[in-house]
C-alpha cells in the first residue's frame, strides 16, 4: 500500500512538473509564438514601383512604428491594411498595388517588433492601442473620403475591433478565425484561456460593426479553416458577404483573380 501510495504521488509529482514546465514555457513566451517577427536594419530601404511614403508614427508609451503610405493617382481614399503575424513590410508592401490600381491609398503597419518598427509586442492590448492610435493619426487626412479597414490572417483579430470602435465605410477579412483564444486551443491544448494574452474575440466584435463586411476566405486554407468564416457568416448582418475562393490556400489571397475581381467591384 506504501508503495502504491509512494508510486502514485511520484507519477503525479513527475506529470505535475512536467505540466508546470510546459505551462511556464506557453504563458512566457506566448508573443513570440503568435507574433513571429521579422527584424529590418534601421537603415534598410524599401524599393518598390509605386509611390508611396515611409512613415514613424510615436505611440503611447514613445515607441516608434514604422509603415508605409502607398499613393494613388487621384485617391478615392483609404484601405488601412493589417498584415499577418509573419514577415515585414519588405514582402507586405507588395500588396499594394492591389489597392492603388484601383484608385485608394493603402498604409500597411509593421507591429512592434516587425520591419523597423521598434519596441516588443507583450499582449492584446498593447497591439489594440498601437493600431487605434496609428489608424486615428493616418485616416485624419482622409476624413472626406472612403476610408477602409482591411485584416489578413491574424490582422482579421485586430481589423474588426477597430472597425467596432471607428466609423468606417466597410472592413474586408481575409481568412479570419472565429475565435482566436478558440482556434489556439488545438495549438495549446491544455493551456487555460484565463492565462491567455491574445484572445482576439473576432465573433464577440463583428456582431457591433455597424459597417459592410467583406470576408474572403479560400476553401483549401490548412491554416485557418474555411469553418472560420462560415461561423462569421452566421452572426453578421444579413447583407454583408462571404467569399469562398475556390482551390485556394491561405497565403496569396491578394494574388487570386476572383478575389480581385470582387475588390474591384466593391471598391467602385
Amino acid at each position: 500500500m506504501r508503495l502504491l501510495r509512494f508510486l502514485m504521488i511520484s507519477l503525479f509529482s513527475f506529470f505535475g512538473g512536467i505540466y508546470l514546465l510546459y505551462f511556464c514555457y506557453i504563458y512566457f513566451n506566448q508573443a513570440e509564438l503568435v507574433f513571429v517577427n521579422s527584424k529590418l536594419s534601421s537603415d534598410y530601404e524599401f524599393n518598390y514601383q509605386d509611390d508611396f511614403d515611409e512613415v514613424y508614427i510615436e505611440s503611447y508609451d514613445g515607441v516608434k512604428l514604422n509603415g508605409l503610405l502607398f499613393k494613388s493617382i487621384n485617391s478615392k481614399g483609404l484601405v488601412f491594411f493589417l498584415h499577418g503575424n509573419a514577415g515585414n513590410l519588405s514582402g507586405w508592401g507588395s500588396i499594394s498595388k492591389t489597392y492603388t490600381s484601383l484608385g485608394y491609398d493603402v498604409f500597411i503597419l509593421d507591429y512592434r517588433g516587425y520591419g523597423k518598427s521598434e519596441g516588443v509586442i507583450e499582449n492584446e492590448a498593447q497591439v489594440m492601442n498601437d493600431a487605434n492610435l496609428v489608424f486615428k493619426k493616418i485616416s485624419k487626412s482622409y476624413q472626406n473620403k472612403k476610408i477602409f479597414i482591411t485584416g489578413y490572417s491574424i490582422g482579421t483579430g485586430i481589423a474588426t475591433q477597430l472597425a467596432a470602435k471607428n466609423k468606417i465605410d466597410a472592413l474586408f477579412l481575409i481568412a479570419p478565425f472565429y475565435n482566436f483564444s478558440e482556434f489556439t486551443k488545438s495549438r495549446v491544448p491544455y493551456f487555460p484561456d484565463s492565462f491567455k494574452k491574445f484572445k482576439f474575440e473576432t465573433n464577440k466584435y463583428i456582431t457591433t460593426v455597424k459597417a459592410p463586411i467583406y470576408i474572403f476566405h479560400g476553401d483549401k486554407d490548412n491554416i485557418i479553416s474555411l469553418e472560420n468564416a462560415i461561423r462569421l457568416k452566421q452572426i453578421i448582418k444579413s447583407e454583408d458577404l462571404l467569399f469562398t475562393l475556390v482551390d485556394e490556400d491561405h497565403i496569396g489571397i491578394t494574388d487570386n483573380l476572383d478575389f480581385r475581381r470582387e475588390l474591384k467591384a466593391l471598391l467602385k
